[in-house]
């Protein structure tokens, strides 16, 4: 088992019904250092029932995480296969988002045995309902819209709230509609910032002197208005993001001249204490992924299907990312002002 990509809560409900799951069956884990880093350097733990007790409300991952891709070297295939047979392995569960899964895939495809596991923060894999950690980082950033109402009340501010979701809008979508704001930018849809600020004037001409902004990491201007923000990229191929937040500040700022603040929230919403959702969730697909290998179900994934939980092909589930749909936009839309 390992746990790859960036870390997300839920995660160690995961591991730990693994472990039992398995040790109900009579079934040996081990755990791999670090994502797909772990298989490459045969970097592994024992990971018994002792292992595991006391874990499921902790945040992160016992096993750690890496961005390491095992494509990026002419070896990586065989270094995993290597690392499975040299302890006697017959197979391997993958815990992560799409970069994780997707190698998993292509590993699948190679030979290796391997069933998937959906987590990300952003909720924007293809091929289940919902992932585990997205309830816990949409509680975060709604406690945080809270917060910023008071000052921004309080000071006659327009707030601007940054969230992740590089290519969905999910966490800023849900949050931005709990908490009420005002204005609400996702990757989806990208937004024209002479347009923005008209409906903030708008708000400010009814008597509302105060506003509040969410916008997704990802969300980018129509016309080039703000400049993309973008820095190194990662072993996956992607511009490590954050900064659309500050830039909407100073570019909303000069156009109305209303006083606005930027608040980057970042990855305080990977961390801490998963919600008791986020915890049924990753323990009910941590299971169903243990009962998969337990039956040679391989080339699959965990998946939350209305209700249930199902296993669906591994391929099936990366081939696309899950975004909002023109249904999700229309309904933001008709509730903000």
């Amino acid at each position: 088992m390992l746990t790859g990509g960036g870390d997300c809560p839920g995660l160690n409900a995961v591991i730990r019904a693994v472990v039992r799951r398995a040790h109900g069956y009579g079934d040996g884990v081990i755990g791999f250092r670090d994502g797909w880093r772990g298989p490459i350097e045969n970097d592994v733990e024992a990971l018994t029932l002792e292992a595991v007790r006391g874990i499921l409300p902790q945040g992160g991952t016992i096993l750690g995480s890496s961005r390491t891709n095992p494509f990026k070297r002419d070896d990586g295939v065989d270094l995993v296969r290597r690392a499975l047979e040299a302890h006697s392995l017959d197979g391997l569960i993958a815990i992560g988002g799409e970069d994780t899964l997707g190698a998993a895939a292509k590993l699948f495809d190679a030979g290796v045995n391997v069933v998937g596991v959906p987590k990300t923060i952003d909720n924007d894999l293809g091929g289940t309902d919902m992932t585990f950690g997205f309830d816990t980082a949409v509680q975060v950033a709604t406690e945080a819209i809270d917060r910023l109402h008071t000052t921004a009340e309080s000071h006659n501010r327009i707030m601007i709230l940054e969230v992740m979701g590089r290519h969905a809008g999910w966490i800023a979508m849900h949050s931005g509609l709990a908490g009420g704001a005002d204005v609400i930018l996702v990757p989806e849809r990208p937004f024209d910032i002479d347009e923005v600020c008209a409906r903030l004037e708008r708000r400010f001409a009814r008597g509302r002197h105060f506003a509040i902004v969410v916008v997704s990491e990802g969300a980018l201007p129509s016309g080039g208005d703000i400049e993309a923000v973008g820095a190194q990229t990662d072993e996956f191929g992607h511009a490590r993001l954050g900064g659309i937040g500050p830039r909407l500040e100073q570019e909303i700022g000069q156009r109305t001249g209303y006083e606005t603040r930027a608040t980057v929230l970042g990855h305080i919403q990977r961390g801490g204490t998963p919600t008791a959702f986020d915890r049924v969730l990753a323990t009910r697909l941590g299971l169903a992924a243990m009962e998969a290998a337990h039956d040679g179900r391989w080339g699959t994934m965990a998946s939350l299907r209305s209700t249930r939980i199902e296993m669906v092909a591994l391929a099936d589930a990366v081939a696309q990312l899950r975004v909002l749909s023109d249904e999700d936009l229309r309904i933001a839309d008709a509730l903000l002002e």
